[in-house]
């Protein structure tokens, strides 16, 4: 098993002075250019604390937010690029359907993968609907574009005999003609999020490595979906490689002092979802199922997902002891911590990459280390010797 450190790069300062949104129309004014730096600069540090501890890593980005400061990941991509030595780059992701220019999203890949000698992982995303107003995009067409956006960049990333042109739906080039190629061969692992079975079952089909963020054990009907879709392409059992899933750890050396870590790290669900409401559900952003349930519950996004014996848990409302009973959290010493993942990996199918929100919100510089540190060197040498006790399927892609 893989385990990827992750943070939002949070400006969380701003936190408790919005007007009901921190996102699209929270002033910048809130930003001060010498606290965001110093965040900035504590966070690459963070990252490469992971890198020599065995760690690799995970950038994401998002626009108009002080939950995320970072709106261009290319930017810490090239960096921890040149900066690390042995890290796996997982990118999840690009909002590749939001964006203007994909071919441009191929040259700058290409390019961190060559500088970062192979070590890439391109996560394509369709992006949260608060993205929409800052992309000024319609959502009626958003997975039509991300699509086509994603079938480009594969062909511009693994052709390499001569230009090609581009004549699509959304996008038009006259000549494609990607330098430097990348490193790896035809290109770099494709990652792709999803918390739907429909858009599971498509991800299977690619091949590619599917993501799910913090959905509980409401994750099992998704990995499902892509295991029967996978089988039915005739390629008979799912590697464990293809499975990604993303859940707040909290370790400490005593459950006490975890609890309290924990309680920073969860301030990160209870206020991602703090967002103007018409900008929560741009019309044609979510299915009509998806709508249907919305209404039901009010009319806007209720994040919500379940225990293992099927009682409903609020992300953005749960106590601590909720998001560990949903699979959300792990939370503990770390062999608590390690007794947990077990248990919920079994319950869900398995998956053989662990996305770690290992640092959120106001959580310091040392209580980050020591929860890495022990994430380390305590919790993934045992998930490891789990997986190879187990004989689970570790496809050549996940080393």
């Amino acid at each position: 098993m893989r385990i990827y450190h992750m943070t939002e790069q949070s400006y969380a300062p701003a936190w408790d002075k919005h007007q009901g949104s921190l996102r699209v129309n929270l002033p910048n004014a809130l930003c001060e250019p010498e606290v965001a730096s110093a965040l900035f600069h504590r966070y690459y540090d963070d990252w490469m604390l992971a890198d020599r501890l065995g760690l690799d890593i995970f950038i994401n980005e998002h626009h108009a937010t002080a939950t995320c400061m970072c709106s261009a990941g290319v930017i810490p991509l090239a960096i921890l690029a040149r900066q690390t030595t042995r890290a796996k780059l997982l990118v999840l992701g690009y909002p590749i359907g939001n964006r203007p220019d994909p071919l441009r999203a191929a040259e700058e890949l290409a390019t961190i993968d060559v500088l970062s000698r192979g070590r890439l992982q391109m996560g394509f995303v369709k992006g949260v609907p608060y993205e929409l107003p800052v992309a000024n995009l319609n959502p009626v067409v958003l997975m039509e574009r991300f699509w086509e956006a994603h079938d480009l960049i594969l062909k511009a990333l693994s052709t390499h005999d001569a230009p090609f042109n581009w004549e699509g739906e959304f996008f038009h080039y006259r000549h494609v003609n990607v330098w430097p190629r990348p490193w790896q061969d035809p290109h770099p692992p494709v990652w792709v999020t999803t918390a739907s079975p429909s858009n599971a079952r498509e991800i299977a089909r690619r091949q590619h490595v599917m993501a799910t963020m913090g959905t509980g054990y409401a994750t099992k009907v998704v990995n499902m979906a892509y295991r029967e879709s996978w089988e039915q392409m005739g390629w008979g059992t799912a590697p464990i490689d293809r499975f990604a899933y993303l859940g707040l750890v909290a370790i400490a050396p005593t459950e006490a002092k975890a609890r309290a870590r924990a309680e920073t790290i969860a301030s990160y669900p209870r206020t991602s979802g703090v967002v103007h409401p018409p900008f929560a559900n741009p019309p044609g952003f979510f299915s009509v199922e998806a709508n249907v349930e919305l209404m039901r519950a009010g009319g806007r996004p209720k994040p919500r997902t379940f225990t293992r014996d099927g009682r409903a848990v609020s992300t953005s409302k749960g106590s601590v002891q909720d998001l560990i009973d949903a699979g959300i959290m792990f939370c503990g010493t770390p062999a608590q911590v390690v007794d947990q993942i077990i248990e919920f990996s079994e319950a869900v199918g398995g998956f053989g990459h662990l996305l770690a929100m290992a640092q959120a919100g106001n959580l310091s510089r040392e209580d980050t280390a020591e929860n890495l540190t022990l994430l380390a060197t305590e919790v993934m040498p045992k998930l490891r010797a789990y997986v190879a006790e187990k004989g689970m399927v570790i496809a050549a892609a996940a080393e």
